[in-house]
Formats: C-alpha cells, structure tokens, sequence
C-alpha cells in the first residue's frame, strides 16, 4: 500500500471519543480534547450562569467547568468513580471543561457513518448537536464543540 493510499484512509475517518451522559452516548472530535481527567474538586464561582459548576486548577491553570447536563435540561450530576472532567481546546477562550459521567471509548467514524441531518430533532440536545454517527449498532449524538464554547462564553 502507497503512502498515499493511507494518507487518505486517515483523511476521510475522524475519531470520536465516546462519552455518556445519562443513558445516551455522544460523541466528542478527537482533536477538540486536551485532556482528560478525573473529577476533582471544583471551585464555584459566585453569580455564575447554573450551568457552569466553576473552576478547577489543571496543573497551575484556572479551567472554567461546565455541566452538560444542566445546559441539556437533563437532571443534575451524579458524580461516580467513572466520571471525568474533559478539558476542550478552544482557539477563541482557550481551555474549558465539560463534566461526562463516563468515558467509553475511541472510535473512527468516516462521513457514511455521520448523518448531519439533525437540526429538525426536537431533543432538548439538538441545539449541541451536529450528527449522529453510527457505530456497528450503536447512535452516537456528535457534539458541536463550537457551540459549547459559544454557551461558555455567555456565561
């Protein structure tokens, strides 16, 4: 196989870290995650928007946290062994973290596996949504991480 054979292989597949929050499985662009870590302590900030739970220190940084799932409307966090704080790289505010109850796993998803069709959805999500990719059996809503950042920045 030529090089180039691989170099386009690589191009049309994008991976996807796998996420849940609540019972449903959503998708996070690979090259969107700076880190990864576990829950610790968050500091809250006063007269914050609700969704934002505050500001963790990552390794001499002052993170803002958000929780998804009050953004979504879902019930509270539920904080558990398997929750995990992932830090986004944004280029307009620089770092931010969303709260996951858990971190799944990684997978490739080419442009056949997405469906970008979801704006007509009246999930309360949708709003954060840019596709559906499907993995073997398994939905997984993709996150618009552009659109998170724009619901930090208002905070």
């Amino acid at each position: 196989m030529s090089s180039y054979e691989l170099s386009t292989t690589e191009e049309e597949k994008r991976q996807y870290i796998v996420v849940k929050i609540g019972s449903e499985q959503y998708g996070l662009d690979i090259s969107n995650v700076d880190n990864i870590v576990r829950m610790q302590k968050i500091t809250r900030v006063p007269k914050s928007p609700e969704h934002y739970r505050g500001v963790i220190n990552l390794r001499g940084e002052v993170v803002p946290v958000m929780s998804i799932r009050r953004k979504m409307g879902l019930s509270d966090d539920v904080f558990t062994n398997a929750s995990r704080i992932i830090i986004l790289k944004l280029e307009a505010q620089g770092s931010v973290g969303i709260v996951v109850d858990e971190v799944k796993e990684v997978v490739s998803l080419g442009s056949d596996d997405i469906d970008r069709n979801v704006q007509n959805t009246n999930r309360e999500d949708s709003n954060f949504i840019n596709g559906i990719g499907k993995n073997g059996e398994e939905l997984i809503s993709l996150f618009d991480v552009d659109k998170i950042a724009d619901e930090v920045e208002a905070a």
